[in-house]
C-alpha cells in the first residue's frame, strides 16, 4: 500500500513491477483503504497484469476482496489479437448479476400482514438454498437447452415469463451473442435442469424495500422512479450450469499447461483466438444467457406474488435494470487513441456505460445506463447511473463487498437469534438456511455507502437513489 500514489479523486495508481505488463489502479478512498484487508488483494491486482496481451491497467473497485485467481471487484482488458481469456477473471457463477423493477405502490402503504403474506408467497414461487431448484416443473430438455442458451431471455419471455418490454431493460438484451450449446458439458446441462427461476445460495437474494432518497430527479423522472415506492431487487446467476462450465474450462486449461509462467496458477488463461479460448468463450455465453433466463423466471415469479397478494398486475411491475457482474465481453474501446476490440473481464463489477453508447436501448442512451450497487440486507443498496469513464473500460463496482468472510461471519453470530436481531432492525428475513443468514449479517460487508462514495469522487457512476431493505430472502 505505501507503493501506491494518487493520481486522482479515489483513484491510486500501483507501480508496475517486474513481471507486470501493466501497472495496476485502485479505485478507493482513503477510508477505504485504511479499512480493508487489502494486501492479498492487491496481490491479486498484481497478478492479473502478468496476463500476456492486457491492456491499460490490472483494475480494482472499491469493493475488492480476495477470489479465485482475479480478486473480486476486478476488471481487465485483453488485446483480442494478443490477449487471453480466464475464467478466473469471470468467476465460477458465470453472469451473477441483479435485476432493478420499481412496483407502483409506496412500501409504507404495506400493511404488516400483506408484507408477512407477500414474502411467504415469494419464498414458495422461488426456490431458494444449495442445489435447489424447480422440482415440480418439467426438466430442461436438450431442444429448450439449445433454445434458451442460443436466444437468451427472450427464450424465457417467450414461453411467457415475463414482457417482451423487459428486453431492452437487461445489459445487452438479456443475450451474450455466439454461445454454443455443443461447447457445453452434460454435466453443466445436467446441473442446470431444473434451476432455472431460483436463487441458490450465498449472497443471492430476492429483496424488497422502500425507495429512500432520490439524488438525479430528471434521471430518475426519466426511469420512472419515485420516492416511498416499492423496489424489487434480484440477486443470482447461472447456479450449478455455470459452476461447471467454469471448472470444466479450469481443468482442460491447466492440462493444457496454459498456467504455465504465471504468478498463481488459478489465473490460467488460453489465448482468445485459439480453439480452447473460444470453446470457453462460446460456452460462457451460454452459461450467462442461462443466467439471463433464471433472473427473467425468478422476477416473473415475484410479479405473479404481487398480484396474488397486492393484486398489481405484472404489466405493472417494471423492469429497471439488469446488469452482468461476473463476465467477459468483446466491447470496442479506445487505446492510445485508437478504438479497438478488446476482451474485457469484469469479476464483481459491472459495466457503466454513459450517454450515447450505442448498445444502450433509446431511454438509456439520454441518461446513461442504470449501475446497480446492492448493500447488505441492514443498511442499503443504491441506483446509480454510469458515466462511461474510459480509465476504467467503463466499468463500476458491483456491490459492497465482504469486510469478513464467511467463517468469521458465522463465528461472530453463533447463538444469537440473527433472524429476531434483524427484525428489530426492521428486516424481516427468510431463509432456507440459518448458517446462509449468518454468513450474509450486515457487519460482514462494508458500508455501501463509502464504496458509491469512492465510485461518484471517481467519476465512474453518479447515485440516483438509496434503496432501504425490508424483506430479504436468502438461501
Amino acid at each position: 500500500m505505501s507503493e501506491m500514489k494518487k493520481i486522482g479523486p479515489a483513484t491510486y495508481l500501483l507501480p508496475q513491477k517486474k513481471g507486470m505488463r501493466v501497472p495496476g489502479l485502485i479505485i478507493a478512498t482513503e477510508t477505504l483503504l485504511k479499512e480493508l484487508a487489502i494486501e492479498r488483494p492487491l496481490e491479486q491486482v498484481e497478478n492479473v497484469a502478468y496476463l500476456p496481451g492486457i491492456v491499460g491497467y490490472s483494475i480494482a473497485m472499491p469493493d475488492i476482496h480476495w477470489g479465485y485467481g482475479f480478486p473480486i471487484g476486478g476488471v481487465a482488458a485483453m488485446d483480442v489479437d494478443s490477449g487471453v481469456i480466464s475464467p478466473g477473471g469471470v468467476g465460477y457463477d458465470i453472469n451473477c448479476g441483479v435485476r432493478l423493477a420499481i412496483v407502483p405502490e409506496p412500501f409504507s402503504h404495506l400493511s404488516e400482514r400483506v408484507k408477512e403474506e407477500l414474502i411467504k408467497r415469494i419464498f414458495q414461487l422461488v426456490p431458494s438454498g444449495v442445489g435447489r431448484g424447480h422440482r415440480d416443473r418439467r426438466p430442461l430438455s436438450d431442444q429448450d437447452y439449445r433454445a434458451l442458451l442460443e436466444k437468451g431471455a427472450q427464450w424465457s419471455i417467450e414461453q411467457g415469463f415475463g414482457l417482451p418490454i423487459d428486453l431492452e431493460h437487461i445489459e445487452s438484451n438479456g443475450k451474450i451473442d455466439e454461445a454454443d450449446p455443443s461447447a457445453v458439458s452434460s454435466e453443466a446441462k445436467a446441473r442446470g435442469k431444473d434451476q432455472l427461476g431460483s436463487i441458490g445460495s450465498g449472497n443471492h437474494f430476492v429483496e424488497i424495500g422502500e425507495v429512500q432518497k432520490i439524488y438525479q430527479t430528471e434521471i430518475a423522472k426519466a426511469w420512472g422512479i419515485e420516492q416511498d415506492h416499492t423496489y424489487l431487487l434480484i440477486h443470482s446467476g447461472s447456479r450449478g450450469f455455470g459452476h461447471q462450465v467454469c471448472q470444466d474450462a479450469l481443468d482442460i486449461f491447466l492440462a493444457q499447461g496454459f498456467a504455465e509462467g504465471l504468478p498463481d496458477r488459478q489465473l490460467v488463461a488460453a489465448p482468445i483466438n485459439s480453439p480452447f479460448g473460444q470453446n470457453y468463450f462460446r460456452a460462457m455465453a451460454a452459461a450467462a444467457n442461462f443466467a439471463f433466463n433464471n433472473r427473467q423466471q425468478i422476477l416473473h415469479s415475484a410479479r405473479l406474488a404481487f398480484q396474488e397478494v397486492l393484486h398489481i398486475a405484472p404489466e405493472k411491475i417494471r423492469l429497471i435494470y439488469d446488469v452482468c457482474h461476473n463476465i467477459a465481453k468483446f466491447e470496442m474501446h479506445p487505446v492510445d487513441n485508437v478504438l479497438k476490440k478488446l476482451c474485457v473481464h469484469r469479476k464483481g463489477a459491472t459495466r457503466a456505460f454513459g450517454p450515447k453508447a450505442e448498445e444502450l436501448a433509446p431511454i438509456f442512451k439520454k441518461t446513461g445506463q442504470p449501475v446497480l450497487v446492492p448493500g447488505d440486507m441492514g443498511r442499503a443498496s443504491h441506483l446509480m447511473v454510469g458515466l462511461g469513464n474510459p480509465l476504467t473500460w467503463c466499468s463500476s463496482c458491483h456491490g459492497a463487498g465482504r469486510a469478513k468472510s464467511r467463517v468469521q461471519s458465522l463465528k461472530s453470530w453463533k447463538g444469537k437469534n440473527i433472524v429476531e436481531h434483524m427484525a428489530h432492525q426492521g428486516v424481516t428475513v427468510m431463509a432456507t438456511s440459518a448458517r446462509t443468514v449468518a454468513e450474509e449479517m450486515p457487519d460482514a460487508y462494508k458500508n455501501v455507502d463509502d464504496v458509491v462514495e469512492a465510485v461518484e469522487e471517481a467519476q465512474l457512476a453518479n447515485r440516483v437513489a438509496r434503496l432501504i431493505p425490508r424483506l430479504v430472502i436468502k438461501g
